[in-house]
């Protein structure tokens, strides 16, 4: 074999072990991909089904419910507009409180209702993921949501 075809042939072998490491890392990223959704979204059927998805919005005054056996918790989380319910499993966040911004993250059951693995809440007065925001202010056909229009709508207390 001459030097000439050693080299290509080194240089095939490395595109190839490049091109099967690029597929591995885009699968892995595939399958590790979570979309943001409203409940206007979720509710407009533009969830993916049998796929973990985030949601994202405020937890409804007074929906709050939690379980006998203290482990289980029902709420509603609205974007003004629509409503989803959600079952979660597990302990709260300790900043998790009706009236405020919350993202969960879970898949669709039975009856439109977000199966939630996971639920994440504000760290401070001011945030709110900006998707949550950008969706609450569509909803509501103003400017970003405060505490007091959201107070004006009948979210929170």
């Amino acid at each position: 074999m001459t030097a000439r075809r050693k080299r290509l042939l080194l240089v095939l072998l490395a595109l190839l072990l490049l091109g099967g490491a690029a597929a591995l890392v885009l699968s892995a990223f595939q399958k590790n991909m979570v979309f943001f959704l409203t409940p206007s979204q979720v509710q407009a059927g533009e969830a993916p089904a049998q796929r973990s998805f985030r949601v994202g919005g405020l937890v409804e005054a007074g929906s709050l419910r939690r379980a006998p056996d203290g482990n289980g918790v029902s709420f509603v989380i609205t974007d003004l507009a629509q409503r989803l319910p959600v079952h979660y499993r597990g302990l709260l966040p300790d900043l998790f409180k009706e009236g405020k911004g919350v993202v969960a993250q879970g898949k669709l059951g039975p009856g439109l209702v977000l199966l939630a693995d996971e639920v994440l809440a504000k760290h401070d007065e001011n945030y709110m993921p900006p998707e949550a925001a950008y969706a609450l202010k569509r909803a509501a056909g103003q400017a970003a949501p405060s505490a007091q229009s959201a107070a004006q709508l009948g979210v929170v207390k």
